[in-house]
C-alpha cells in the first residue's frame, strides 16, 4: 500500500491554493500565490519598447526573472547578488516562466511593449517553479487588463491561460502537487505546464531511480491536467474580481 502523504491529502489533491491580487502597490499587476507552505510574489511591469532584435517587427515581448529570499528555506541561502552570478537553477526557472507566459500571449496584439515578470519566492516547500508560472499568469493578466482599462489596447492580448503543477511517483503510486518532502523522495518527478485548453507547453520529467513506462507517463499527465484545471479555476476567479 502506498504511504500516506505528509499532510494527509489524497494522492490526487492539490495543496490549499490561494491568490491575493494587488499584493504590490506599484506593479502594473501583482499577486501573492500560496500553494500549501510555498509562497511566491509575482509582479508584472509593462514598459514601452522591445529588445533590439524585435524592433520594427510589430511584436511585443514577455520575459521573467526569478529569485528566492535567503530565508525562504530552513537553511539560509546566500544571495546570488553576493556571489556575483545566478545559479543555473535560477536561470532555468526564469526561462521556464518566460516561455510559459509567451505561449499564452498574442505578441502582435501586445504591440511595441515588454512585460517584465518578477517572481520572488518568500517561502519554499516544493513546487516553486510551478507556483511561479501559475502566479505569473495572474500578474500578467492583471497588468494587461490595466492597459485595456486605460485604453492603451482594445482587448486583452491573451490567447489562453497557462498554469503549472508537479506530479510524481512516490511509494509506487502517482501523486499530485508534491511538497518538498515528497519531491525529495519521489521515484519520478515531473513538472507540467499547460494552457487552459489543455495543450502542453512544457514537460520536465525525471526518473530518480528506475525508468518509468509510457503508461505511467500518461497517468501522470492525466493527473496533472486535472490539477491544472483546478488551478485555472482559481486563476479565473482572481482575475474576474480585479
Amino acid at each position: 500500500m502506498a504511504p500516506q502523504r505528509p499532510d494527509g491529502r489524497p494522492r490526487d489533491a492539490i495543496r490549499p491554493l490561494k491568490f491575493t491580487p494587488g499584493f504590490i502597490e506599484w506593479a502594473d499587476g501583482s499577486v501573492l500565490i500560496e500553494a500549501g507552505k510555498t509562497k511566491v510574489i509575482c509582479a508584472a511591469t509593462v514598459q514601452d519598447g522591445v529588445p533590439p532584435w524585435l524592433r520594427g517587427k510589430g511584436s511585443g515581448w514577455v520575459t521573467a526573472e526569478y529569485s528566492m529570499l535567503p530565508s525562504a528555506t530552513p537553511g539560509r541561502k546566500i544571495r546570488e547578488a553576493i556571489r556575483g552570478k545566478q545559479e543555473g537553477r535560477t536561470v532555468e526557472i526564469q526561462r521556464l516562466v518566460g516561455r510559459s507566459l509567451r505561449a499564452a500571449v498574442d505578441m502582435r496584439a501586445l504591440g511595441d511593449r515588454t512585460v517584465w515578470i518578477d517572481c520572488d519566492v518568500i517561502q519554499a516547500d516544493g513546487g516553486t517553479r510551478c507556483a511561479s508560472v501559475s502566479g505569473a499568469y495572474v500578474a500578467l493578466h492583471l497588468a494587461l487588463a490595466r492597459l485595456v482599462d486605460r485604453d492603451f489596447i482594445k482587448e486583452l492580448p491573451l490567447k489562453d491561460s497557462v498554469a503549472a503543477v508537479s506530479v510524481g511517483v512516490r511509494g509506487g503510486g502517482p501523486i499530485l502537487d508534491l511538497d518538498y518532502e515528497e519531491d525529495s523522495t519521489a521515484e519520478v518527478d515531473m513538472n507540467v505546464v499547460m494552457t487552459g485548453a489543455g495543450e502542453l507547453v512544457e514537460l520536465q520529467a525525471t526518473a530518480e531511480g528506475e525508468a518509468f513506462s509510457r503508461e505511467a507517463l500518461d497517468r501522470l499527465l492525466d493527473l496533472a491536467a486535472a490539477g491544472i484545471q483546478q488551478i485555472g479555476a482559481e486563476q479565473l476567479k482572481t482575475t474576474a474580481r480585479r
